[in-house]
């Protein structure tokens, strides 16, 4: 009598439960098919496409992809005028530029690499953040120009006037900050500080 009331009961809670998931189903189902059809609906609305405009540069990667310059890597620069000229961020990569006039220009973050720039006039010139390693830069004059955090291992600077010239936190050659020290007088017009302390010499 025990088994078959327990049989029985397991049987009328059976009963119960179906009864109870049977709504729940079909709740489900009717939920899932009306997100499918509105699904559809939206898909087929008739939206136009907006085009993202980009002219104007949003953030650093947007304005260095659309900055306007002129890029110079690997060209023949010698006795050029780029006196006073805004030349950011630009690149001399390979260039060769003896003697070119790059007096009192702004040449911050420009890139040497590998450049020949032999006795070019970089007098009041800002160089500031440049990377140019491995270039020839000597002869040059450096007078007065900032090279505040240069990135210069492996350059030659040899007979360059760098009288009043500022390479604070500059990267050189332990050897080629030796030889600049030799020369090293005066004080940056700009920044104040003395050749030989910014070479820490």
């Amino acid at each position: 009598m025990v088994q078959q009331r327990c049989i029985q009961s397991v049987r009328i809670e059976g009963r119960v439960r179906s009864a109870i998931d049977a709504p729940v189903m079909r709740y489900r189902t009717l939920r899932s098919i009306f997100a499918i059809a509105l699904l559809a609906f939206i898909t087929a609305l008739p939206f136009p496409v907006i085009a993202l405009d980009t002219s104007t540069g949003v953030g650093l990667q947007d304005r260095a992809l659309f900055q306007e310059r002129v890029d110079y890597t690997l060209t023949n620069q010698s006795g050029s005028d780029f006196h006073g000229q805004n030349l950011f961020n630009t690149s001399f990569a390979g260039a060769t530029g003896k003697g070119a006039d790059f007096s009192g220009a702004n040449l911050q973050g420009t890139i040497f690499t590998q450049a020949e720039f032999s006795e070019a006039n970089f007098h009041g010139a800002d160089l500031s953040d440049a990377l140019m390693d491995r270039a020839d830069f000597s002869k040059t004059d450096l007078r007065d120009a900032l090279l505040i955090g240069v990135i210069a291992s492996g350059s030659s600077f040899a007979g360059a006037d760098i009288e009043g010239a500022d390479f604070t936190n500059a990267l050189l050659d332990r050897e080629d900050q030796r030889r600049l020290c030799q020369d090293a007088d005066g004080v940056n017009s700009s920044s104040g500080v003395s050749t030989r302390d910014s070479l820490e010499c």
